[in-house]
């Protein structure tokens, strides 16, 4: 641009000296050179500003629709990800409602085993009690009939003489089969 204000300058210099040309006094100047010099601006200076505003326009406009679709990639991926949140919270939840299930029932399992284990050791001792009960019920028939017999020996001794004592053998011995 540069280049033709000066292309044009001297142009205007050459033609000053055969007699037409622009007048650079800024006293003496008058409208028409502003005019012309706007002019020439005007046109040459048209398609210069005009291409680069038009460069600069579709630059802002390709900008403009590269952030847009920037923007609804970003909204996508938002939704996409909310999504994932919410399906990550849902495993969550059924992984926690699973484990407390299941700890239900661990629960259940450990009291009816522990319920069992119970009532195994409460027949057990029910069985020790009963043995026992028996045993000592032996131990006291024993003792009974050892203190019976002990006591019949000792009045049968005291009662009973030689004599009484021969009768009662031979008696014995015949209801036997045998005798003397």
């Amino acid at each position: 641009m540069m280049g033709m204000f000066f292309y044009f300058l001297a142009e205007a210099t050459e033609a000053a000296e055969e007699g037409f040309g622009l007048n650079f006094d800024i006293l003496e100047t008058n409208v028409i050179n502003l005019a012309i010099i706007i002019a020439i601006l005007f046109f040459f200076g048209r398609k210069f500003l005009g291409s680069k505003l038009s460069e600069r326009r579709s630059q802002i406009e390709e900008d403009i629709a590269n952030a847009e679709q920037r923007a609804q990639q970003a909204k996508a991926e938002l939704k996409e990800a909310e999504q994932k949140l919410a399906d990550t919270q849902k495993e969550i939840e059924n992984i926690r409602q699973s484990a407390q299930e299941s700890a239900k029932k661990a629960k259940e399992r450990i009291l009816a085993e522990n319920e069992k284990e119970v009532e195994r050791i409460k027949a057990a001792a029910v069985q020790d009690v009963d043995a026992e009960r028996e045993r000592a019920v032996a131990e006291i028939k024993q003792h009974i009939a050892r203190l019976a017999i002990e006591k019949v020996e000792s009045q049968l001794n005291n009662r009973l003489d030689q004599s009484a004592q021969e009768k009662i053998i031979d008696r014995s011995l015949a209801q036997l089969g045998g005798g003397r």
